[in-house]
């Protein structure tokens, strides 16, 4: 990886990244084909495959937090069996990449059990050296097909990020870190809560956004193989919505 900007980058490489970004904007709208191969892996409970595809595995989430939100929770994949078959290895079918706020555990948001999710958690969520390369370890290792940005409503990184923005102070320590890199996603024309709110979803775009530019994510992007989403979970509700 370079430092180089899309200006000094080679043709090849500017045309990758923009191809990326347009897959993005692709999945987000729902297009994204099964074209990839379905998955030969068993989920850990026995029923069936685990999900293959970009579009399999984004259903297998949605359904999830259909159980989770309506209190029918099946808490798969938990069992002595499980256990013991996930001992010889791991077959996760997406990454999460979320907050580190406590009610928002993504194995629970999405009714999903051991060996199902690959989480990667960071205030904001934001991105360092260290996440980036959890997140490309799940897709270019473990051949994970979806990525999820998730986000939630009441974010106290993103809040903290917009009131010292606000007030011209720094935040103690590390965490001045976080309030850098959420900064770009705040909209200075708003006010109070609202200002808040509309940082912690555009948080999640430029998140997923510079994700699908990552040279290592891209081809497989570009192929159908891999689908990188915005999503946001309401504390209010329980419901995980897509980003577009």
């Amino acid at each position: 990886m370079t430092g180089d900007d899309e200006r000094g980058a080679p043709m090849g490489r500017r045309r990758l990244i923009r191809a990326a970004l347009t897959g993005v904007v692709a999945v987000a709208a729902g297009l994204v084909s099964d074209t990839s191969a379905t998955s030969t892996a068993t989920r850990g409970d026995g029923k069936g495959p685990r999900a293959g595809t970009p579009k399999s595995a984004l259903r297998e989430l949605v359904a999830g937090n259909v159980r989770w939100r309506s209190f029918r929770a099946s808490n798969p994949d938990r069992t002595r069996a499980v256990r013991q078959t996930l001992v010889a290895g791991q077959h996760p079918f997406a990454v999460v990449l979320g907050c580190v706020d406590s009610r928002v555990p993504p194995e629970l948001v999405f009714d999903q059990g051991l060996g199902d999710l690959l989480t990667v958690r960071s205030a904001g969520p934001v991105l360092d050296e260290v996440v980036l390369a959890s997140v490309t370890y799940g897709v270019l290792e473990l051949g994970i097909p979806l990525v999820v940005v998730l986000g939630h409503q009441s974010c106290g990184a993103v809040t903290a990020a917009v009131e010292a923005a606000q007030a011209g102070h720094t935040l103690p320590g590390h965490m001045q870190y976080l309030a850098d890199q959420i900064r770009p996603a705040i909209d200075q024309t708003l006010q109070g809560s609202a200002r808040v709110d509309a940082a912690i979803t555009a948080n999640v775009r430029l998140v997923r956004s510079r994700l699908a530019a990552e040279p290592d994510l891209a081809p497989k992007l570009m192929a159908g193989g891999l689908a990188v989403v915005g999503a946001r979970y309401e504390l209010t509700s329980q419901r995980v919505d897509q980003i577009h």
